[in-house]
């Protein structure tokens, strides 16, 4: 017999072979009478408790606290697209503690006085906002952040966040 034919053999048979040996190995899903069973217990390495979630991004937080302004204030907002020309802009800066309550409200900038009004107005009935997990500095009490109410005619807003590009 030629070598290279037993080797060839050889190969061919180790799956096989392999096969029939973890076969053996393997036992009966159903118990057999008569035998005994034994339980083997794996202790295991407790799992390490999950992350805490990442902190926000200021945007991400921003974003969050312009969906609660809107529904805080569903009769008072307009959806889809922007007019061509918006009769009013108002920037309002946000003050908010660790527990989400407002510390302050402040107009930026308004052209329109009814407007301001109904920002600053719209602001108060979303009190509390969400917390700003994660982007306070470690000492600070409070964070400021800017927001932009767009206005249609009728001084319904879309918070600039959340809205479509024009």
């Amino acid at each position: 017999m030629d070598i290279s034919f037993r080797s060839k053999a050889l190969h061919a048979l180790l799956p096989v072979t392999s096969l029939v040996v973890l076969c053996g190995c393997a036992s009966s899903p159903y118990p057999v009478p008569g035998e005994e069973h034994s339980t083997i217990v794996i202790e295991r390495e407790p799992m390490a408790a999950p992350p805490p979630p990442p902190s926000l991004t200021l945007d991400a937080y921003k974003a969050h606290v312009a969906r609660h302004i809107v529904e805080r204030n569903a009769d008072r907002t307009f959806s889809g697209r922007l007019p061509p020309m918006l009769p009013a802009i108002v920037v309002v800066n946000i003050t908010v503690d660790r527990d989400g309550r407002l510390a302050d409200v402040q107009v930026q900038r308004a052209r329109d006085p009814d407007a301001a009004r109904v920002a600053l107005a719209s602001m108060l009935r979303s009190s509390p906002l969400p917390r700003p997990h994660g982007l306070l500095a470690a000492n600070s009490r409070a964070m400021t952040f800017s927001e932009t109410f767009l206005f249609d005619r009728d001084y319904r807003f879309q918070l600039r966040i959340l809205a479509a590009p024009q």
